[in-house]
């Protein structure tokens, strides 16, 4: 999961980062509408964490050019300051959910959860195929019952697979979900190696993640 946080505080920005990381989901941190929108013009984002007071432009300006350009990206707001008149401006202008500081971090990563149960129609926050069980939340999966013992980054790609078991994901859709614009050190090839240690450890099940050639990879339970 690759989420946006636009947010001049530096210390926020960073603990929210650190906090979502340590979830599984790679964050790009932006300090004005400025940056977010460079980052916006070159990637897509499972969510937006969208502070309203930014140095260069309202927040609520950016959502609405957002909306206005068909970009339907989650939007979680933030703000020290939330009067209703606000929270009922923010959310007729598309933003999904909101949040006011100070908040709990546990909070704000259950509300982005939320919002991608939604965007996926995935009712639950525990996601089954076949034998295999996935909870986002903990990062935790089981096979056959038994635990199964995965990485922080082998169980985000393992839930990014099972959220789009419809559709074969590309290489390249699977990197930007696991790796942030500071992990450029890490070249596209790295998927196919968490792709094969995933593979390893499903092979004793009727689960299988299968490579869809010059498409990508979906998961599959052959039971």
């Amino acid at each position: 999961m690759r989420v946006l946080i636009v947010e001049d505080a530096a210390d926020v920005a960073e603990a929210i980062a650190i906090r979502l990381g340590k979830s599984g989901m790679a964050c790009d941190l932006a300090d004005s509408c400025e940056t977010a929108e460079d980052f916006l013009a070159v990637q897509r984002y499972d969510a937006i964490v969208l502070d309203i007071n930014l140095p260069d432009r309202n927040g609520t300006d950016l959502l609405q050019d957002l909306r206005a350009g068909g970009d339907r990206t989650p939007v979680l707001m933030l703000t020290a300051q939330f009067s209703v008149d606000d929270r009922v401006s923010a959310l007729d202008l598309g933003a999904d959910d909101y949040l006011i500081k100070p908040f709990d971090q546990r909070e704000l990563e259950a509300r982005l959860r939320a919002l991608m149960r939604r965007e996926s129609e995935q009712k639950s926050d525990v996601i089954t195929l076949g034998p295999l069980t996935f909870s986002p939340a903990a990062l935790a999966a089981t096979l056959e019952g038994s635990p199964l013992h995965l990485t922080r980054r082998e169980a985000t790609l393992l839930g990014l697979l099972l959220r789009n078991q419809k559709t074969p994901l590309s290489k390249k859709r699977l990197y930007d979900g696991l790796f942030a614009f500071d992990d450029a050190d890490v070249g596209l090839n790295a998927i196919e190696l968490y792709i094969a240690r995933l593979r390893k450890k499903l092979a004793s099940s009727t689960v299988a993640i299968e490579t869809h050639r010059g498409v990508g990879y979906r998961i599959v339970d052959n039971g």
